[in-house]
């Protein structure tokens, strides 16, 4: 396994970040594809033993049972101080809103009821989900501080942004003296590079993490279309939302990715998270079986040529945004979607 730095910051983290979206009670959250408490444990065991110290999650994901059988397995199969443990916080809820609980307040009860899940007096991370339209950006940033302050996280992140949006958030961060977001967590993959437009110059400008999600795009690059009859290809009705109205652009770069693992000798996986840890710190990779997680791993010690790198780019036609990106905003609400 190779390690990186994680942005501005002393954290450092394996070149493939373990998703553990896939965790969870799947009766209990808006996922039914994700895998038991058993499964989970194995494969989090798997990547513990390749090298992987680096463990993303939420408190959105399936009730927080993802986090909960996250920190029972680190707890089980590694010291604390050897990984890097990350989790997200959700908008504050209508109801919060009208009960009138602050920023502050919202941030202070999510993060203790997420280290409670984990069975962990800190998180190395702490990420902003998603922005949040209702809340000041002062307020969370304070609130976000004052975890920072009292131990229970070591650095903080955000995901779901614009460019323009992480930008304010670190100015004021600076201008107050708060902590400032060392990562960003966005959507981008082979077949969805809008991140590269704004985000990517940014974040190499000020040494700022990315560590996207849907590296393999739910799967749609680690296969040929024909080969997409996975519990996760066929139920996952969110995936298919981001990724289905734009299949025909697609389909012609994963044919690609195809082509090149047939001429390497390699998976789909390795050549497509190949290309991806090419661009950024630490792709947020899930994993519902142990091969996933091999597969990934594998992906760090394969090298593209500059040929093959552009064969695979030069397809590529701008997409409109998708997922939470395109659906977060100021009079939408989206948790059902997280």
């Amino acid at each position: 396994m190779k390690y990186a730095k994680l942005g501005n910051s002393d954290l450092n983290v394996s070149r493939i970040c373990m998703g553990c979206m896939g965790f969870g009670n799947a009766t209990a959250g808006q996922h039914s594809w994700t895998v038991d408490e058993e499964h989970s444990r194995e494969i989090i065991k798997r990547g513990l033993d390749l090298g992987v110290n680096f463990f993303d999650t939420a408190i959105a994901y399936q009730n927080g049972t993802s986090e909960q059988y996250l920190g029972r397995a680190l707890r089980d199969f590694a010291r604390r101080d050897e990984v890097i443990v990350a989790t997200k916080f959700l908008p504050r809820s209508r109801d919060e809103i009208e009960r009138g609980v602050t920023g502050q307040k919202h941030i202070e009860d999510m993060i203790n009821t997420s280290l409670k899940n984990l069975g962990m007096d800190y998180v190395d991370l702490y990420i902003y989900h998603m922005w949040d339209w209702n809340t000041p950006v002062y307020d969370i940033l304070d609130g976000l501080n004052r975890v920072v302050n009292e131990g229970k996280a070591r650095y903080i992140g955000i995901s779901n942004c614009f460019a323009w949006q992480i930008a304010k958030a670190n100015a004021i961060a600076e201008k107050e003296g708060f902590r400032k977001f060392v990562s960003i967590q966005g959507h981008y993959n082979l077949i969805f590079r809008e991140e590269e437009r704004e985000m990517v110059p940014y974040c190499e400008e000020e040494n700022i993490a990315l560590t996207p999600y849907s590296a393999l795009a739910g799967g749609r690059l680690a296969r040929r279309p024909e080969e997409g009859n996975t519990k996760r290809a066929t139920e996952d009705s969110y995936a298919k939302f981001k990724y289905d109205a734009t299949a025909d652009k697609d389909n012609v770069i994963i044919e690609r990715v195809a082509k090149i693992a047939e001429k390497r000798g390699v998976t789909m996986t390795e050549v497509s998270l190949s290309w991806l840890i090419s661009k950024v710190t630490s792709p947020v990779v899930g994993a519902t079986k142990i091969h996933h997680i091999e597969g990934a791993v594998k992906a760090t010690g394969l090298e593209l040529t500059d040929e093959e790198t552009a064969y695979l780019e030069e397809l590529y036609v701008p997409h409109p945004l998708a997922g939470v990106m395109a659906q977060n905003r100021p009079s939408d609400s989206i948790r059902k979607h997280v």
